[in-house]
C-alpha cells in the first residue's frame, strides 16, 4: 500500500489503528536497547512496592509503539519525509504489562512547503489502553511528499 501524499491530508480526518499487547518482551528489549534498566521497568518484585503495584513499560517505549502503530496504517509508506516534531506529550497513565493498545490520530493542521516538495501535517495523538484509557497524548508534525505532477 503506498501512503497518502500531503495533499491527501485533511484537517479533521481521523484515522484509528490496529492494537497491539505490550510484553514484558517489549519492556526489556526497550532496556537493552536504551540502557534503562529502571527496576520499575524491569524488577517484578520492586515494582509491587510502588504505587503502581507492578512493572510499568517506559514512557518512551509508549510513544515509539505509538509511532509504529501509526506506521502500521499504510499512511506514511513511501510518503513521509520526516517526523518533524513531537510536541506537548503527555505521559497520562502507565501501560502495564498485557494491556492492549492503540492509538487514535486526528489531522488539526496542513501547511504546504512547496521548497520542500511537500508539506508539514500536524496530528494530534491519543494513546489509549484496553479500556479505553488514555494513557499518552499529544501531537506530531511530519513532513510529507506532495504528490508527483
Amino acid at each position: 500500500m503506498s501512503g497518502l501524499y500531503f495533499e491527501e491530508f485533511s484537517v479533521g480526518q481521523k484515522v484509528v489503528t490496529v492494537g497491539r499487547t505490550v510484553s514484558e518482551g517489549d519492556i526489556f528489549n526497550f532496556a537493552g536497547l536504551t540502557g534503562d534498566y529502571n527496576q520499575i521497568h524491569t524488577d517484578a518484585e520492586f515494582s509491587k512496592t510502588t504505587p503502581f503495584g507492578q512493572r510499568v513499560a517506559h514512557g518512551l517505549l509508549g510513544l515509539s509503539m505509538a509511532v509504529g502503530l501509526i506506521w502500521r496504517t499504510g499512511l506514511l509508506e513511501g510518503t513521509v519525509l520526516a517526523f518533524r516534531e513531537i510536541n506537548e506529550w503527555k505521559f497520562v497513565k502507565p501501560y502495564f504489562i498485557g494491556d492492549a493498545i492503540h492509538v487514535e490520530m486526528t489531522v488539526t493542521e496542513t501547511k504546504a512547503l512547496p521548497r520542500i516538495g511537500g508539506g508539514a501535517i500536524i496530528a494530534a495523538i491519543v494513546t489509549k489502553n484496553q479500556n479505553n484509557e488514555v494513557c499518552q497524548r499529544g501531537s506530531l508534525n511530519l513532513l510529507m511528499l506532495s504528490k508527483p505532477k
